[in-house]
């Protein structure tokens, strides 16, 4: 069947292949049978003088753009970008959003906008993305790129260009939809030339003789970084025959070249269209220069032996004369993957000085924050003197400083030497802190300042573009981390003053008991337990509780104050411990909260050396006798609490003559994973064996000790000691 070709005058034709009944959809085709999207692309690039771009679907009406075709660079340039959601802070998704053109003008207006982009192709090159859509829809968008070299700003002519290719590319689409026509993903446009054709690569065949004659060594690599021509000299060079090497991605051929560093040297010289150099040691110790030139179909590569730096070290050769990236893109990646590991606002100071700031050369950091208009100090690291940053603590944020500045407008600063900031800044306040040269980077997360990275350098020295451009992206990975960060310490900040606050401050003396307490808060996340502990001196027997509400949450602490409340009023007006649990109990459910509660409440009595106690699903309390034996009081009891509003609690006499010692606990000090819960008790009851002679304090210190060392806690652990003693 012949394709239909018809259209109303004015318009280009858009084949589409005829369907039969129960066909899928057929893939929409452009004259001359090239997929239609794949046409539009490089149309629109030729127009403008683009060297690649990519074109973007979303299917139906969803929050995901897909990319559905790319061209002039392998799509592994683009991959973690293949699939991005409407929301994603990148140009396409952007220009999707906003229905209009994103324009980024270069490598530092990349590092500050779209941090991202710009730490993964941390590169010179310009883009613009734009929309495909019509006045009621969006089917999807384009990108396009263009080397460093290209001018700051967007010229009209070539606005005018992409606007209108990408409105006509949005009509078709259009069309296609209502026919029913399905647009799916073409084949990647990589015109590098069949591999291996020296004749083809290189011109006429003498031409590719005197390459071969050449002393050092050519080859060329196709844009998916593939050997299609090597001379003898370059082989020799590698220490790979010809045949190994055609064909094969150079950094894959050549063992000692399988460096993520070499290889971004390629991807910078494609991206970027400039020429690129690097320095690499062939084992044992012969150094090569490799030199890159790049055009819009691969890459020249000229290998020579570098003899300057073989008369070298191999320390001296690595530091001077291979002419690396500030922040390679392993280092940058690594980066970005540490910062999502840190939890609170000193774990970023950290992360950053022990990280960032060495693998940008820098030698002290302070981190600022901004709350309420004013600066203030959150870290700092490497200062001789900490005044020199303290002193900006609390500062307006209208103050003549250079971090106010950053913070207020959002823009870096880079200052060379003293003097140029004393120039910039003569009134800034302070003493001189002893270093060379300044970045001051605006940390913006979501789009709002919520501080600043000053990192100081030992000597003055000029800050290129492309480390201006690493150092502001890296500042956004930061500015996200410690956004994340100042709400966490926000969050735990209130959750462990809640806490606090629904704990007793301290404990009450009773006569004949000695008493103590410890409380340690899950360490993982910011969870609010429901732990609880309490001595109620009502005369003439007083009273201890201790008791955990289940969960870990806002209100399971709610709950345990009312809990921990009710006890003490049921005490209060002289109810026996059967009665304050039922009591309790009958509360609980009448709160109508899914929470249950464990418990044990005892009434003490040291005066006549003994204790009445209750328990509700709690773990039983041990008993030290004043000879050293201790006893685990597992004894009759009801159940949790909150489940049955006609349970009982049967109640228990123990021993409490003077010298023994109760220990009351919650389940966070015995439960570990992969430990029995009977053998975790029985171990307290050792260390409780041994140790308890010894001070109060002392021996809760203990008894928690190994878990307030832990970093993961899991549960909270709640303690409360009581010593009878004489002359009570």
């Amino acid at each position: 069947m012949e394709p239909d070709i018809r259209a109303t005058p004015g318009e280009e034709v858009v084949g589409v292949p005829e369907q039969t009944s129960g066909q899928a959809p057929a893939t929409v085709w452009a004259p001359g049978g090239r997929p239609l999207l794949s046409l539009a692309l490089t149309s629109m690039m030729d127009a403008v003088g683009a060297h690649s771009g990519a074109v973007y679907l979303r299917p139906g009406d969803g929050t995901v753009l897909e990319m559905a075709v790319m061209a002039g660079l392998p799509r592994s340039f683009a991959a973690p970008w293949e699939r991005v959601g409407l929301s994603a802070p990148i140009p396409v998704a952007e220009a999707v959003r906003e229905r209009r053109l994103v324009w980024v003008g270069g490598e530092e207006e990349m590092a500050r906008r779209y941090p991202r982009i710009a730490v993964v192709l941390p590169y010179p090159f310009a883009l613009a993305a734009l929309p495909v859509a019509t006045g009621t829809r969006a089917y999807g968008a384009v990108f396009v790129t263009w080397p460093g070299s290209h001018p700051p700003e967007l010229s009209e002519r070539e606005r005018r260009e992409l606007t209108s290719a990408c409105e006509r590319l949005a009509l078709r689409l259009e069309r296609a939809a209502a026919q029913n026509r399905a647009v799916r993903a073409e084949a990647d446009v990589l015109d590098s030339g069949p591999l291996g054709g020296v004749s083809d690569t290189l011109g006429t065949v003498e031409a590719a003789r005197m390459v071969a004659r050449l002393p050092y060594g050519m080859c060329s690599l196709d844009l998916s970084g593939r050997v299609g021509f090597a001379n003898a000299a370059a082989a020799e060079m590698l220490g790979v025959p010809v045949s190994g090497l055609l064909g094969s991605q150079l950094w894959a051929a050549v063992p000692w070249l399988n460096d993520p560093m070499y290889e971004e040297r390629y991807r910078a010289a494609l991206i970027g269209q400039d020429a690129t150099s690097f320095v690499a040691l062939r084992p044992p110790s012969e150094w090569l220069s490799f030199r890159l030139y790049p055009s819009t179909t691969g890459i020249s590569v000229r290998i020579s032996r570098a003899r300057s730096v073989s008369q070298m070290g191999p320390a001296e050769a690595r530091s001077g004369d291979a002419p690396t990236r500030l922040v390679s893109m392993s280092q940058a990646l690594s980066l970005a993957g540490a910062l999502t590991e840190t939890v609170s606002v000193q774990d970023v100071v950290g992360m950053v000085a022990d990280e960032i700031a060495p693998a940008v050369g820098s030698r002290a950091l302070a981190l600022l924050g901004a709350r309420a208009g004013r600066l203030h100090v959150l870290g700092h690291h490497g200062y001789p003197d900490p005044a020199t940053v303290e002193q900006f603590d609390g500062m307006s944020l209208t103050a003549p400083t250079p971090g106010a500045r950053a913070v207020s407008h959002g823009v870096p600063a880079f200052f060379d030497s003293p003097q140029q900031l004393r120039r910039l800044y003569p009134d800034r306040p302070g003493a001189p802190d002893g270093f060379g040269s300044w970045a001051y980077l605006p940390l913006i997360a979501s789009g709002r300042p919520v501080g600043a990275c000053v990192l100081a350098y030992a000597e003055p020295h000029p800050f290129s573009t492309h480390e201006r451009a690493v150092l502001t992206s890296l500042a956004g990975l930061i500015a996200q981390a410690l956004d994340r960060a100042l709400l966490y310490d926000t969050k735990h900040r209130l959750a462990h003053g809640l806490q606090a606050a629904l704990l007793p401050p301290s404990l009450p003396r009773l006569a004949g008991i000695e008493a103590t307490a410890r409380y340690l808060p899950a360490t993982r996340g910011m969870e609010i337990g429901g732990d609880f502990y309490d001595l109620v001196p009502s005369p003439p027997l007083a009273a201890a509780v201790i008791g955990d509400v289940q969960g870990h949450n806002v209100t399971a602490a709610g709950l345990m104050g009312q809990l921990r409340t009710a006890v003490r009023a049921y005490t209060t007006v002289g109810q026996e411990p059967a009665e304050v649990m039922r009591s309790t109990n009958r509360l609980l459910i009448d709160l109508g909260s899914d929470l249950l509660a464990s418990c044990l409440y005892l009434r003490l009595d040291p005066a006549g050396g003994r204790a009445v106690m209750a328990r509700a699903g709690h773990p039983p309390p041990l008993l030290r006798r004043p000879d050293g034996r201790v006893r685990v009081l597992d004894l009759a009891g009801g159940p949790l609490l909150g489940i049955d509003a006609s349970a009982t609690y049967p109640t228990t006499e123990v021993e409490l003559s003077p010298g023994c010692v109760l220990a009351l606990y919650t389940d966070g000090l015995v439960e570990k994973p992969g430990v029995d819960i009977e053998e975790a008790v029985a171990e307290l009851g050792r260390r409780l064996a041994e140790r308890g002679d010894r001070p109060l304090e002392e021996l809760a210190d203990e008894l928690v000790g190994r878990y307030a060392e832990t970093e993961d806690r899991i549960d909270d652990v709640a303690l409360l000691l009581l010593r009878a003693r004489e002359g009570g």
